[in-house]
Parts: C-alpha cells; sequence; structure tokens
C-alpha cells in the first residue's frame, strides 16, 4: 500500500471514529505480517476510539514473528500472512484453539515502479532483460513463498538462480522497499502495498491464482494473551466489523 492510499484511509477511519465514544482501555500486543502493517494503521484508526484500547503493533516477516513467539515474546495477537503458523502454535499450546479464522486473503503482484517494463504476460522475466528480481525469503515469508511457486510454474527459478539475479528480502515489506527505491528492476509484492486510489503506478503483473498456494492469512489468540479480554474483543472486531472488512478490501485484499 503506498502512502497516499494508507494517509486516505487512515483519515477515513479518523473521521468515522470521532462520532463514537471513547472508554478507558489497555494496550493489546499485536504481532502482525509485514504486508498488512499499513492496512492494521487504518483500522486502528477506526477500532482505538470505538473500544478506548490501544493496538500495540510489531511487523515483520511471519516466520520470524512465529520464531519470536516460540521464544516466549510478548504478544497478545497474531496476524500472519498465512494459515500454518496460527495452526502450528495451536498444536504448541501458545496459541488458543477456537480463536483462529483468515481476516485477509493476500494478492501477490509483480511490480516495477517503470512503466512498460512488464507487460500483461511477465514476458520480462522470460527474457531476463532486467538486473535483479527482488523476492521475500521463501522460508520464512509467505509472500515469498507465493513468488517462488510462480516462478518454479513458469520454469524460470532455476534459471535466474543461476544467473545471481534473484534478491532476497527478510520480509515482503523489504521487498517493497528494494524495488521502490531502485536497488531491484522489479518484484513480487503484496497488491496492497502499491495500488492506491488512482491505480497501480508503474507497470505489474497478477500472476493466475493456480500458480501459488492461496495466501490466506490467519489470525490467533496468543495463550499468553488467554486472560485478555480486551485482545478477545479486538479479533471479534474484526472478525465481524463490516466497517473492518470495507478497510481490508480497499487496501488491496480479498475477504473471502
Amino acid at each position: 500500500m503506498t502512502y497516499r492510499l494508507r494517509d486516505f484511509l487512515v483519515l477515513l477511519a479518523c473521521l468515522v471514529a470521532l462520532t463514537r465514544p471513547v472508554q478507558a482501555g489497555v494496550d493489546i500486543r499485536v504481532a502482525v505480517a509485514a504486508n498488512f502493517t499499513a492496512t492494521l494503521e487504518a483500522l486502528a484508526a477506526v477500532y482505538e476510539p470505538a473500544s478506548g484500547n490501544r493496538l500495540v503493533v510489531s511487523p515483520g516477516a511471519t516466520g520470524a514473528l512465529y520464531s519470536q513467539i516460540a521464544n516466549a515474546a510478548p504478544f497478545d495477537v497474531l496476524l500472519a500472512a498465512d494459515e500454518l503458523r496460527p495452526r502450528k502454535l495451536i498444536d504448541q499450546g501458545m496459541a488458543v484453539a477456537g480463536t483462529e479464522f483468515v481476516y485477509a486473503q493476500g494478492i501477490p503482484v509483480l511490480w516495477s515502479p517503470q512503466a512498460g517494463l512488464i507487460d500483461e504476460e511477465a514476458s520480462v522475466l522470460r527474457s531476463g532483460r532486467f538486473r535483479y528480481l527482488a523476492i521475500a525469503e521463501p522460508r520464512t515469508a509467505p509472500y515469498g513463498a507465493a513468488a517462488r511457486s510462480v516462478l518454479e510454474a513458469l520454469a524460470l527459478w532455476d534459471t535466474l538462480e543461476r544467473r545471481q539475479q534473484l534478491v532476497r528480502g527478510s520480509s515482503v515489506a523489504q521487498t517493497h522497499s528494494q524495488v521502490a527505491g531502485g536497488a531491484a528492476d522489479l518484484g513480487f509484492v503484496a497488491l496492497a502495498q502499491v495500488q492506491t486510489v488512482q491505480g497501480i503506478p508503474g507497470s505489474y503483473w497478477i500472476p493466475p491464482p493456480e500458480l501459488y498456494a492461496p495466501l490466506t492469512q490467519g489470525a490467533v489468540l496468543l495463550s499468553s494473551a488467554r486472560a485478555r479480554s480486551a485482545a478477545r474483543h479486538f479479533l471479534r472486531w474484526l472478525q465481524t466489523d463490516a466497517e473492518a472488512a470495507a478497510i481490508i478490501e480497499a487496501a488491496g485484499y480479498r475477504r473471502d
């Protein structure tokens, strides 16, 4: 998501929130996948004034956040970029069974700020006429795993590896920075990171969904927050509130 779209969503959310009562509340410690961070900021602008609670946000790659939680990091809620880690945390007794749900469906996109570089068939990938292609680390970041799946389906992964044209970021947020800053010519990022009110700047290609496993992003209450009613309240709001759904969809995600 670009700053312009994020600022628009936050402004809209604030205008709505001003009409709601403020109550004394508590901090809710949210570990969030890097791709969803800006969207969570827009959601917080609505949720915080309405509930009186404050979201303390810690973004990162989902795999890295999972490791931190496994090592007793003090989070209350995990908003992951996949469903695997929330389920593993439940199986391992570190998250509360029955609280997990899909809060968003992510959409990967091959993007470049350079107009005309990427056509509707992503032929630039086969031509190899670029210096570097940025992806998030496939072992820890779901968007990186999706990027690898797309490249393998196109029979290009080994070729790009051999040519040393792949640049890995620790998260999809870092990958977006690499492309936006010019360190890489193009990269696989989240649609939500590049979608604006005016459209998507530069050039892009959205891979067919059959080329990668669905990016179902799961939320879960962590065991350390089992007694924290505020954390449960936030998750219930995220799952059921119509305004929350509208903000998520406007940011570039699917809800179903």
